[in-house]
């Protein structure tokens, strides 16, 4: 944290927490120290910075008073959903106070004839599916972990489905929001389209809680499709495996979920998962249509791979089987972590044009290779996203500065090919020099946005543009 990147400290006293427990009652304010280092962490490597109380919201009204309370002694506010984001985004680098939205967990409304439903901020993707389960319809942004949907609009999450689906930008129809001064908004409409004015949508998602508190959001829904199949395929190099991604894409194939893991994330995988896969660099596709469409899906998908040197071909069309292969996908960075005990995950991402794809890839590998860093490479690739995990020693200052290195080699390659430093990832704390080195004079636009909307920078400092 620098002096530059958070707003000045001011400390929560007595008088405050009296404030905020009248609000929301004695029980849900919290010092604890546990409570409050619980909420200054998330899933990333980044340093947790824990916030100075903790307060558990239960409706937009109580977020909306505690915001206006923290504003007019301009105390920091941090929003908290379910922690797993992986860029230091919940750490109070100013201190100040966490809202935690996680109690706030209610399906408000589904329209099944609409396609669409409101939730709050903390309902998570698994328990809207769930809730929708006897609908016909399911939502469909799966970034992996089980986010709240609030937290997964402020960061723009995406995720294996993206490739058919589109990302939380093309699936959020509206949001209640409360502004820096406790004023609440409500954004878009349930209409499919609109010409009224500037898309205020679009400028809170991804926005990660620097410029207001996403308390409610509105969805688009899809319908659960009739039939699903899934494949794995293995290639003889990288290239091929994108190749077969690209030739897929540009064919017209709708294609559900198009995943790449390299050898060395496949050798974790079968490690962690306990499965038999070829260790090599491999594919796991999924399809979703008609019992036909499927099918034909599935065929075109086999040739294209085969052309280029596909084996190991395997199908999984019983819900187990698939279910077992996307666990072992989504339990991808537990594996890696598991291939060297008591190192820490350093993870990362980047989203290059698709035709660039397999050169990135490719020299990011080399790159790896060379330097003796352990780094599993995992993708969505399907609309040119792709991560890796740099497994580390924190305490071996060389190989963290290795690591570091290697890291700013790819994001720089990824934006000399028209990519972006991060696909669904998020700036955080962590990215916000890349941010600039991406967008140049457009940051200073943020900025000017930040402070039009946050003028005392309270709302969660120090993330995505300094202030």
């Amino acid at each position: 944290m620098t002096a530059e990147s958070a707003a000045a400290r001011v400390p929560v006293d007595d008088g405050l927490i009296a404030i905020l427990r009248q609000i929301v009652g004695e029980e849900r304010v919290s010092t604890a120290a546990a409570v409050r280092e619980q909420h200054g962490r998330d899933e990333s490597y980044h340093a947790p910075v824990a916030p100075d109380a903790v307060v558990f919201a239960h409706s937009t009204e109580e977020v909306a008073a505690v915001v206006a309370a923290c504003a007019e002694r301009r105390v920091p506010i941090v929003p908290f959903g379910t922690g797993t984001s992986l860029e230091g985004g919940v750490a109070a680098l100013s201190g100040g106070v966490c809202i935690d939205l996680s109690g706030m967990n209610q399906v408000l409304r589904v329209s099944s004839e609409d396609l669409d439903c409101t939730v709050q901020a903390g309902v998570t993707r698994k328990q809207l599916n769930e809730h929708l389960r006897d609908t016909g319809l399911f939502f469909p942004i799966d970034p992996g972990a089980d986010a709240s949907l609030g937290g997964m609009a402020a960061t723009r999450a995406s995720g294996t489905n993206a490739v058919r689906y589109g990302t939380m930008r093309e699936n959020v129809l509206g949001l209640t929001v409360v502004l820096a001064d406790g004023r609440v908004i409500r954004t878009g409409t349930r209409a499919r389209k609109s010409s009224a004015g500037y898309d205020l949508t679009r400028l809170f998602v991804g926005s990660e809680g620097t410029l207001g508190i996403i308390t409610e959001v509105t969805l688009r829904l899809h319908g659960i499709p009739e039939a699903v199949s899934a494949a794995v395929a293995a290639f003889p190099t990288i290239e091929d495996a994108v190749n077969t991604v690209i030739l897929t894409i540009q064919s017209g194939v709708p294609v559900a979920r198009i995943e790449l893991l390299d050898d060395v994330q496949m050798d974790a995988v079968n490690r962690f998962s306990k499965l038999d896969y070829v260790v090599a660099p491999t594919l796991f596709f999924e399809f979703h249509g008609t019992e036909r469409g499927v099918v034909e899906q599935a065929e075109q998908v086999e040739a294209i791979a085969k052309e280029f040197g596909a084996s190991d071909f395997r199908w999984a069309t019983r819900q187990e089987e698939r279910s077992r292969l996307w666990q072992a996908r989504h339990d991808g960075y537990y594996a890696a972590l598991a291939l060297r005990p008591g190192a820490k995950g350093m993870p990362t991402d980047v989203c290059v044009p698709i035709s660039r794809l397999a050169e990135c890839i490719t020299e990011t590998k080399k790159d790896i290779e060379e330097s003796g860093v352990l780094a599993p490479i995992v993708g969505h690739v399907g609309d040119g996203n792709f991560h890796l995990v740099y497994v580390l020693d924190p305490e071996n200052e060389e190989e963290v500065a290795r690591a570091g290195a290697l890291h700013e080699r790819m994001v720089m390659r990824a934006l000399a090919m028209g990519g972006t430093c991060t696909g669904e990832h998020g700036i955080g704390y962590g990215k916000m020099h890349f941010l600039e080195a991406e967008h140049g004079e457009g940051v200073s636009v943020m900025r000017q946005i930040k402070l039009a909307l946050d003028p005392s920078n309270l709302m969660n400092p120090g993330k995505v543009v300094r202030v």
